[in-house]
């Protein structure tokens, strides 16, 4: 019996794919051997030693010690793709919402008072007009599953869509449209867009290219940013709005400094709020975690590689150890020292951490478990019956 403690509120959906004879899930579970979590930070949560996994219902892992978990051998799961759809749909949104202030032109009709109102509709309408998104440029920068997604919608609404991502894996160049042009280069984007759209992860290099990107930008550019607040300074920002470089800015993560200004659009961090995506983020999660656990197969990590084998009989043993020489003979030998029989194996590294698996006919001893977890560069070793 595995149990899960639940930081956050999980989607009872999520939790069905859980089977009741093989977990128990609680939100004060003490030394779980996983972790379901959503925004709660864990920078300041002791990791105990028998936990296996975190799987983080949502894309984004800065709440996750992640370097710690890789240390200490623990998986760290994230559900790419599951929001995807409810971001996509903000994204568009925050086009028409950058062009025309329909935020501003609500709040002002909300002012009216009086038996004129329609009369003062008329007449100070005009303050509130912006232009229509039909053939204009909109420059995506990430071409992930979301990126994508906006992509290929802005096309469809008729904008001429710019798109940059030197890392698109193969699945997402499938799904993009055609249509979609590709910058040669990010300066390309910055300088013949008039809307810019940023679905890019927040990390040291994405922070560097995009911290001199306004001073790059085509004047009267609209930027919209549904990524990560860190992810552009926000005084830079607010200089660039003063003067005229930026038309507008929304943003999913207001601060106290944005909100003041007229021209920030100030979304409350609603581009997964949806409850189809809470439903497909713990779904998810819980699919990943469960197979995690019980086969060993890791999908959809941050932090170890994504190593599967098909269901087999008999057991299993996983080998989560550095990515250094002699690893996969030091196991090889100790299973063979101990007259075990590998009938199946895959190991694949990442960066510096690897992950093997084996299929054994027979249960390895003590003797040869111990052998393994000796080796200064394994970081767990675990036996499943399959």
């Amino acid at each position: 019996m595995y149990s899960v403690r639940t930081l956050n509120k999980i989607a009872p959906i999520g939790l069905l794919k859980l089977p009741t004879e093989q977990f128990v899930h609680d939100h004060d579970a003490a030394n779980p051997d996983a972790i379901l979590v959503r925004s709660a930070s864990m920078h300041d949560m002791p990791l105990e030693q028998n936990l296996l996994c975190i799987s983080r219902a949502g894309a984004g892992v800065n709440n996750i010690p992640i370097a710690q978990c890789s240390q200490k051998g623990i998986v760290v799961f994230n559900t790419p793709g599951a929001n995807a759809n409810a971001v996509r749909e903000l994204a568009v949104c925050a086009i028409f919402l950058s062009s025309r202030d329909i935020v501003g032109g609500i709040n002002w009709s909300r002012s009216l008072t009086g038996d004129d109102v329609p009369a003062q509709v008329e007449k100070g309408k005009s303050q509130f007009i912006g232009p229509e998104a039909l053939g204009k440029t909109l420059g995506v920068i990430g071409l992930g599953a979301i990126g994508s997604g906006v992509a290929n919608a802005a096309h469809h609404l008729g904008m001429d869509v710019l798109g940059y991502d030197p890392y698109i894996s193969v699945d997402s160049a499938w799904g993009l449209s055609r249509n979609v042009r590709r910058a040669r280069d990010i300066k390309q984007v910055f300088a013949e867009s008039d809307y810019i759209s940023l679905h890019v992860p927040m990390n040291k290099e994405s922070q560097a290219i995009l911290s001199d990107m306004l001073d790059l930008v085509k004047p009267g550019v609209r930027l919209i940013n549904l990524s990560r607040g860190e992810l552009l300074d926000s005084a830079a920002v607010l200089s660039a709005l003063d003067r005229n470089v930026l038309a507008c800015y929304v943003t999913d993560f207001p601060n106290a400094a944005l909100v003041a200004h007229p021209r920030v659009v100030p979304i409350p961090h609603l581009g997964a709020s949806t409850p189809e995506s809470e439903d497909n983020c713990a779904v998810m999660a819980c699919e990943q975690m469960r197979e995690y656990l019980l086969h060993g197969n890791i999908m959809n990590s941050v932090n170890l590689p994504n190593v599967e084998l098909p269901p087999a009989s008999g057991f299993r043993l996983c080998v989560l150890h550095r990515n250094i020489p002699h690893m996969l003979s030091e196991i090889s030998q100790s299973m063979a020292e101990h007259g075990i029989n590998i009938e199946n194996m895959v190991n694949k590294s990442r960066d510096e951490y690897a992950y093997t698996l084996l299929d054994i006919a027979s249960l390895p001893g003590e003797a040869a478990v111990a052998r393994l977890r000796a080796n200064e560069g394994i970081l767990r070793v675990r036996v499943i019956k399959i």
